[in-house]
């Protein structure tokens, strides 16, 4: 039974600074898993190997058939669109070769066909509008959606597009967003 929070942070250029601010502020017995879906195409990458120093939680790039748990950090490997099935990620060929890439929106909206828990969607610094059309299925389904504070993110684009959906509960700093996170975690058990 998957019933454990799952919290999808997106973000793209300016997007490593707010994951350090956020998990340097998430407690290590979190009760959810965390997801940061990075929508970098054309090079591999090295969050996992980063990440690790700011948090105590382990910190896992995706392979295919991984199972999803609470209490650790998972990675999106590059180019790749992830999928959510019974529980585990499932790694596909990326859908949109060209162009931005929405691997954001696409995982979003597995999550709301595939996942029991509670959702929690978070759109960090980032060019284009990644994730902004998938965050009213979020809230559909009863997750909760936030968007970093516009004037804290390097690079305001996706946050401003989450924002202009209209489907945004909040908006916060990457601080805030960690205890915010933590509070509907916990309130969840």
């Amino acid at each position: 039974m998957n019933d454990f929070p799952v919290v999808c942070v997106g973000g793209s250029a300016g997007g490593l600074d707010a994951y350090i601010r956020l998990l340097q502020n998430l407690p290590a017995n979190l009760d959810a898993a965390v997801i940061i879906v990075n929508h970098i195409t054309k090079m591999p990458t090295m969050l996992h190997e980063v990440l690790p120093r700011f948090t105590s939680m382990p910190v896992e790039l995706i392979t295919e058939s991984l199972l999803i748990k609470p209490n650790c950090v998972f990675i999106i490997p590059a180019n790749r669109d992830l999928h959510v099935t019974d529980g585990k990620f499932h790694l596909k060929s990326i859908s949109k070769p060209r162009g931005w890439p929405d691997v954001i929106t696409v995982f979003l909206r597995s999550l709301t066909q595939h996942w029991d828990g509670k959702l929690i969607a978070v759109i960090v610094s980032g060019y284009d509008g990644d994730g902004a059309d998938a965050l009213c299925g979020i809230k559909e389904v009863g997750g909760i959606t936030i968007a970093q504070q516009l004037d804290t993110a390097i690079q305001p684009d996706m946050p401003e597009s989450a924002i202009a959906s209209g489907c945004i509960d909040f908006v916060l700093s990457p601080e805030n967003i960690a205890q915010e996170i933590a509070r509907i975690a916990q309130r969840e058990l």
